[in-house]
């Protein structure tokens, strides 16, 4: 049982972390984008990049309500 405890709590914490990681890169690409720091040939990329951590939120998200029930 403590095993499967452990195991939970370590789950809660990496989707936690996925969560921040995610939320932080977003805001990072923000600024960048903000400040003109990237050439028009990386918006693809750093596009792709941003919609990958709102997906990683969101699929934390998910996973943190369901926990909730």
């Amino acid at each position: 049982s403590t095993r499967k405890e452990s195991s939970a709590a370590s789950d809660v914490y990496k989707r936690q972390l996925m969560a921040q990681i995610g939320r932080s890169t977003v805001a990072v690409i923000d600024a960048v984008v903000q400040r003109g720091g990237f050439r028009g040939e990386e918006l693809t990329t750093i596009g792709t990049l941003r919609d990958q951590c709102i997906q990683a939120i969101s699929i934390s998200e998910a996973f943190e309500a369901n926990d909730k029930e």
